[in-house]
């Protein structure tokens, strides 16, 4: 999104809005360092991640990305599980997401940070997120 409209993201070397990070939510204590396997399967080790805590969905997302990088580890998250990419390449995001979905994790609610999206919480943030997953998913 881009003043507040989608846009696919592509396939190319093109860098994403934002600091070179990860934030992480709705990972238990004991599922990051499998997590980070799958950065590492993804060629994306050396990626900085913020492990958002259930104390933290009041916080904008902007203000999570200027957490030190590993902030949150070793803490459990009972929000909703949730990968919000910045900084990397096009490329490096389906690379991401492809190695996710093989790795057979549960599926997160993906976002790609934009300059609005950088002043909401993170909570703001995840509830727009569900609502866009409830709206896509195909009517049964």
């Amino acid at each position: 999104m881009s003043d507040g409209k989608f846009e696919k993201v592509t396939r190319s070397e093109k860098t994403l809005y934002g600091p070179r990070k990860l934030i992480l939510c709705g990972f238990a204590a004991g599922l990051q360092a499998k997590f980070l396997k799958v950065l590492e399967f993804a060629g994306l080790l050396d990626l900085d991640v913020v492990w958002a805590a259930d104390n933290r969905a009041a916080d904008r997302v902007g203000r999570l990305l200027e957490l030190p990088a590993n902030t949150g580890t070793g803490t459990d998250s009972a929000l909703p599980r949730a990968i919000i990419v910045a900084g990397i390449s096009e490329n490096d995001l389906h690379i991401l997401m492809n190695t996710c979905r093989a790795s057979g994790m549960q599926p997160p609610l993906w976002a790609v940070l934009t300059p609005a999206s950088e002043k909401w919480t993170l909570g703001q943030l995840l509830s727009e997120l569900e609502a866009e997953r409830i709206a896509l998913q195909p009517k049964k």
